[in-house]
């Protein structure tokens, strides 16, 4: 498949017979260019997917099974490996400059970081790696080339769609480039498997970049049960300095138009007009930093509430660790998901193990974490007037509350990393098959 245009020739792993062979599953390397796992997520570009690569790791090392993460380094200061875990390295890989490159220039080193990911593999006994999982279009076209040199099955996983993105471009976003687009297509033709987070996303594979449905497996993420878990919330208010008998209203993850947290804040300002009385008893911590086209105006958000008039409750917290996140999540009375896309949804499942109502556009992966009705509210539009009603029905209905919290909690245990760990490995299994098959063609 065409890649980037790196000159590389294929190596080819051979048993004594000469012929080409899959080895054993008992290391594999993990592929994230542009976004390093060990990356707060919230800042930059560091989000879900930093999460989702490094949970899914450290249950593939319960397993047994090695997992080297080679991700773009960001600065001279950091060590070439890192142990994240036991059987986890995080590979820092030099290409480019270590701070300042943008994602949109990311593509302009993917020749480097490619030459410099096979130079680390060459440094090691022949066969280290029996498989491929790449994470993002940029992963995926250094894991093509991955695939062909080192003669092993490449999974890749798309975590967002260029197609799917510009489908529901958030008002004043940037459609994503026609680049990208293309190379998207070349990594769908060239994986083995496709790990697809929902059913949805499953069929915009198959739809949009005409993926072979037998190579498209559904693998939902799932959520550390053990970090996020039901906190009285007054306890968690008491630790955040939140007053106990306020609505709180939670955004959390990275602040730019596609993730929509001024329709919170729009919808914020509808309640405060329909109801003044509101404003004593209204919370709004918004928790992330800027991030993507977000960057271009960082300060956007806090201008648009004081704009609309209700900087007064709304509270800017900056990213946080995983454990604090939690407890946010806890504290709140319920938590938006207003995104213009999500091919899952990473906060609305971990609100809801926290036992807190979710309140998300009918979006992308969402309609799968949230259960309408039953675990939280979908939302249809993201006309702020819509928002601030099925905001209302929350805070003004106890008994819908307690029932949605109910409801949070077990549709919550649906999700767990040890079952997305599991179901990954069996994917990576069926590409190895996959390849063997190819291989005797």
């Amino acid at each position: 498949m065409p890649g980037p245009h790196c000159s590389l020739s294929p190596v080819e792993h051979r048993d004594r017979t000469g012929r080409r062979e899959v080895a054993e599953l008992d290391r594999i390397a993990m592929i994230s260019m542009h976004t390093s796992p060990l990356d707060q997520p919230g800042t930059g570009d560091a989000g879900g997917m930093n999460v989702y690569v490094i949970e899914l790791a450290r249950r593939l090392a319960d397993r047994g099974i090695g997992v080297d993460i080679f991700t773009r380094a960001t600065s001279s200061r950091a060590p070439q490996i890192v142990e994240a875990g036991d059987r986890i390295l995080v590979r820092n890989v030099h290409a480019g400059p270590f701070e300042g490159l943008g994602k949109t220039e990311l593509p302009g080193q993917m020749c480097t970081f490619a030459r410099e990911v096979m130079r680390a593999e060459a440094g090691q006994r022949p066969g280290t790696y029996a498989a491929i999982h790449s994470h993002y279009w940029l992963s995926g076209q250094v894991g093509a080339l991955a695939r062909d040199r080192w003669g092993v099955p490449l999974v890749h996983s798309m975590h967002t769609m260029a197609k799917v993105k510009n489908e529901a471009l958030a008002e004043g976003d940037t459609p994503e480039p026609v680049a990208r687009v293309i190379g998207e297509e070349q990594v769908v033709e060239a994986a083995d498997m496709l790990i697809a987070n929902t059913d949805i996303e499953a069929k915009q594979l198959i739809n949009l970049y005409d993926a072979e449905p037998g190579r498209v497996e559904v693998v939902n993420p799932g959520v550390d049960l053990d970090v996020f878990r039901p906190l009285d919330k007054s306890v968690a208010r008491a630790r955040l300095g939140l007053p106990r008998d306020a609505h709180v209203l939670l955004f959390a993850g990275r602040i730019q138009p596609l993730k929509a947290p001024d329709v919170l804040l729009r919808a914020v300002a509808v309640l405060l007009d329909e109801d003044p009385c509101l404003r004593s008893r209204l919370v709004v911590p918004v928790v992330g930093g800027p991030s993507g086209s977000g960057l271009e105006h960082p300060t956007a958000l806090a201008d648009l509430a004081r704009d609309l008039r209700i900087d007064d409750v709304v509270r800017f917290v900056p990213p946080v660790l995983q454990s604090e996140l939690a407890v946010w999540a806890a504290a709140a009375t319920l938590v938006a998901v207003p995104s213009y896309n999500e091919s899952f949804g990473l906060v609305a499942v971990e609100a809801q193990a926290t036992g807190t109502p979710v309140i998300a556009a009918d979006v992308g992966g969402l309609p799968t974490v949230v259960r309408h009705g039953h675990s939280g509210l979908l939302v249809p539009t993201h006309d702020p007037r819509h928002w601030a009603a099925a905001i209302r029905r929350v805070i003004e209905d106890p008994v819908l509350a307690l029932n949605l919290s109910i409801g949070a909690l077990e549709q919550a245990r649906h999700f767990s990393w040890e079952r997305t760990a599991e179901r990954t490995l069996e994917t990576y299994e069926q590409a190895a098959r996959l390849m063997r098959e190819e291989l005797r063609v």
